[in-house]
């Protein structure tokens, strides 16, 4: 499969996948596609600059000093910014509407995103030491001012006009800022300082999201694009289907837990059901699930995929960055919230297939489980080591290429998988352009960063957020909630969660909110844009391939990824399901919950297990049960159990068959 057959949005996640949750409808391949000397000859200066970019990127992770070249960090930064930049304007298009249109300008804007960015990169000891970032030299005054231009022209092709809009909006706020009123006043600086500061400073664009691209993201994103190329996706969608379909329902559960499972190694949510959809969506209409239903089954697993450890999307790595703490606490408090969230979307195929009467694929249709293990031993292997390498040796910047490593040596063994030159042409190219598409957006990015930081607005803002608020935490995640799915609407996620983790996620922690379930409940609301309209990006994918209507589409996927709107409620006031607490404390605290996301789903779905199909009252008791179970009080979740409790015991009573006696 080559990064043609299955391309991933540019901004998603460190898997290879993007966070272009909203970026230009166009993708890079339009640009690429034909044959044309032209087109041959970006494809390979594609190539070239993308293979120039990984090698330096192993050669500064493990320190190989190759030819004697080691940078300094801030220097580094420079160099990848200059080259995954000039990829991006080869392969993004200017506009979405019009791909022919203005292609010319193309290669001028690489050359000078290449020449400025490396033209810094070779100074960066001098801006440390002489303190450019106040006064710098003419000649590296016009090369900051350049390269920002520059990034502002990426952001806008990879990131769109909303995103483009909010830079521009932060990123000249430091020229007006002593303006403004309240706690909006902040410190200004001139034209020219303020270039300096975007630029030469350490919280511009080479700030905090640069900084975890360089550092963290861009090997797993050499290990998505390794499994994809390597066939790893088909493996995990056959072991899903030899494990659950032929059971009831079984292809939606397949899609459940293969695009679980993918995803939670790719990080990527357009990506994930352009690869397993096709074979999902008509697998599951086979059996007798609706379109709709099926596209919308695809559609929040896929989006789920994206918090699910232990590769999760470029915004955790931000989020560790932004709170100190190691990538593997982001992945230990992350586990339970994405495990309930699958358990919830097998519970409502299950219920949805047992009510209609659907059965699973004959077992002649799925394939041998023991077969199908032995042939995806490189991918199981791979996945070992990266989880150890992670996990237990704590070494996440790492542990990808080990685990990418391993994968290309194990696959090499078969000659359907093993990396021939094709295959490794489309590796590179698939690595490329999604690097570029995420230094394209978080550079830009670094500019709301930087906007928010050098005018110490940030900090007044939360102050007042929580002053507002008068110590009302559920008041604040409201406002919370409510602000992130809107921006989540307009701009990338890893975007939205940077833009709040500033602003509003201060303000939760010193309401006295645990810190990572409130960065966690930001991305949480910040991804449900995926699968809610009106943007339901997800949704709309997936409707695409079942051939679907859209607007239906997403409100199903709305309704299945109901679980999405509850859950960051629940952990942020319920430590224990991000793993804060004692053991017995999390136990007790995901059988209860388990227990209210079946409650709640049934539901929904007007089905209890051994009673069958129930009317719309015990549905309403049900689900009051539910949510009362959900409480971390326990009288109110004592209540909750008994009120389902006698729910069904009335039902079992009403539906017990006469007998001839009583008849």
């Amino acid at each position: 499969m080559t990064s043609q057959d299955h391309h991933k949005d540019p901004t998603e996640a460190p898997g290879g996948a993007a966070d272009t949750d909203h970026a230009p409808a166009l993708t890079t391949q339009t640009v690429l596609a034909g044959d044309s000397p032209e087109t041959r000859l970006v494809r390979w200066l594609v190539i070239a600059l993308g293979a120039l970019g990984v090698l330096m990127a192993i050669n500064q992770q493990f320190l190989l000093n190759l030819f004697g070249f080691q940078p300094l960090g801030n220097a580094y930064l420079y160099y990848l910014i200059g080259i995954f930049l000039a990829i991006a304007f080869l392969t993004l298009p200017v506009s979405s509407g019009q791909n022919g249109r203005l292609l010319w300008l193309n290669l001028p804007l690489a050359v000078a995103a290449l020449v400025s960015a490396t033209w810094l990169g070779m100074h960066g000891l001098e801006i440390i030491q002489q303190g450019w970032e106040y006064d710098a030299p003419p000649m590296a005054d016009l090369m900051a001012s350049i390269l920002i231009v520059l990034v502002l022209e990426g952001v806008r092709r990879a990131g769109g006009n909303i995103l483009l809009g909010t830079a521009v909006l932060f990123g000249t706020y430091p020229l007006y800022a002593d303006y403004m009123p309240g706690f909006l006043w902040g410190t200004s600086y001139s034209p020219l300082g303020t270039v300096r500061a975007y630029v030469l400073g350490v919280e511009g664009i080479i700030g905090i999201p640069m900084q975890v691209v360089a550092e963290l993201v861009i090997g797993f994103v050499i290990f998505g694009s390794v499994l994809v190329v390597t066939k790893g996706s088909d493996f995990f969608m056959e072991l899903a289907s030899a494990l659950l379909g032929h059971s009831r329902g079984g292809p939606a559960k397949v899609a459940v837990l293969g695009s679980g499972i993918l995803g939670s190694l790719s990080g990527s949510v357009i990506s994930n059901i352009l690869t397993s959809g096709p074979f999902s969506i008509p697998t599951m209409r086979k059996v007798g699930y609706p379109a709709s239903y099926a596209a919308a089954i695809e559609a929040c697993a896929s989006t789920g995929a994206t918090l699910m450890p232990p590769v999760m999307g470029t915004v955790a790595f931000v989020m560790a960055s932004f709170l100190g703490v190691p990538y593997s606490s982001i992945v230990t408090a992350a586990v339970i919230p994405a495990l309930l969230f699958y358990v919830a979307l097998l519970f409502q195929v299950d219920m949805f297939a047992a009510r209609r009467g659907l059965q699973g694929l004959p077992r002649a249709d799925t394939p041998p489980i023991w077969p199908v293990l032995k042939s995806g031993w490189p991918y199981l292997l791979s996945l070992a080591v990266l989880i150890y390498v992670l996990m237990g040796l704590r070494m996440e910047a790492r542990s990808p290429y080990f685990a990418s490593a391993v994968m290309l040596v194990a696959t090499a063994f078969r000659k359907e998988t093993r990396l021939t030159y094709a295959r490794l042409k489309a590796l590179i190219m698939d690595i490329s352009i999604n690097i570029a598409g995420l230094v394209a957006v978080l550079a830009g990015i670094g500019l709301v960063v930087g906007g928010l930081s050098y005018t110490g607005v940030a900090g007044a803002f939360s102050r007042e957020l929580l002053l507002y608020a008068g110590g009302n935490t559920a008041l604040m995640l409201l406002a919370g909630a409510v602000t992130s799915f809107v921006l989540g609407m307009g701009m990338t996620v890893t975007a939205c969660y940077i833009f709040l983790s500033i602003l509003l996620a201060p303000a939760l922690v010193q309401a006295g909110l645990n810190p990572i379930a409130s960065h966690l409940f930001i991305l949480y609301w910040g991804m449900l844009s995926y699968i809610t309209p009106p943007v339901a990006l997800a949704a709309i994918t997936a409707a695409n391939i079942a051939g679907s209507k859209p607007v239906e589409t997403g409100f199903r996927a709305m309704r299945l990824g109901m679980p999405l709107f509850v859950l960051p409620f629940i952990f942020v006031y319920d430590p224990a399901l991000i793993m804060e607490g004692s053991l017995l404390q999390i136990i007790e605290r995901v059988a209860l919950t388990l227990i209210a996301i079946w409650a709640i789903t049934a539901a929904f779905e007007s089905w209890i297990y051994k009673v069958g199909r129930i009317g719309w009252i015990s549905r309403v008791l049900f689900g009051i049960g539910g949510v009362l179970i959900i409480f971390p009080e326990l009288l109110t979740s004592l209540a909750g159990v008994a009120l389902l409790i006698g729910v069904i015991v009335i039902n079992l009573m009403m539906k017990r068959p006469a007998t001839p006696a009583s008849a």
